[in-house]
Order: structure tokens, then sequence, then C-alpha cells
């Protein structure tokens, strides 16, 4: 079985939690600190693809940066893609894949749909 990959941010009690659980689970994985390092349009399309959601759906709507910029605004996909990558604040997380699948660990238990 292919390992976990987590889209993570430390300083985020439910991205902790998610690696909590794989952890519990025995599960080995991977992380990627995207905070740390900037994801580039392609790994964000790849994630979008298999989260199966549209660009704006995985946008962080209570975060300062998209209430001072962003909020009510009509933008594309391409668009929206191009605001997570200069703001990676704004990306909801955790996010978990595995293979062609993938989940907002949102609670840490939606990690299990990707089996």
């Amino acid at each position: 079985m292919s390992d976990y990959i987590v889209y993570h941010n430390p300083r985020c009690s439910k991205s902790r939690m998610a690696l909590a659980y794989l952890e519990d689970e025995h599960k080995k994985y991977q992380v990627i600190e995207y905070l740390k390092k900037s994801s580039t349009k392609s790994d964000l399309e790849n994630v979008l693809v298999k989260l199966g959601i549209p660009a704006e759906e995985l946008v962080r709507k209570g975060e300062p940066d998209f209430r001072e910029h962003f909020k009510g605004k009509i933008l594309s996909e391409p668009e929206w893609i191009s605001v997570m990558l200069k703001y990676p604040k704004l990306i909801e997380r955790p996010i978990v894949i595995l293979g062609d699948k993938a989940v907002v660990a949102r609670p840490v238990e939606k990690i299990d749909e990707l089996n």
C-alpha cells in the first residue's frame, strides 16, 4: 500500500489530529508543510482533482486574508488556484491523499474514506 500524503500545518490542531490518527492506525505517511514549501500550480490542480471539488471549496473563508482581499468576489477556477498559491494560509487543512483520492480530514475519520 502506498504512503499517505498529508498537507500539514503544525500550528493547526486538526492537522495534528490527522497525523496522530494515522500514527494510531500504524499508517505510513509523508508530510508536506505547505506553508514552508510552496505548492506549484500543478500540485494544487492535482490535489483538487483527487478531492473532486472546485478550488473555491478549498478556500478557508474565515481567514483574515480572505476577508480583506476576496470576500464577495467571484473568481474563476484558475484565479482561485492563483489566490491559494499566493496566500497558502487560505488552503483548507489537513488534506490527506492516498493514491488517486484525497479528503479534507475534518473530522479525522474522513481519512477512512480513502481505503
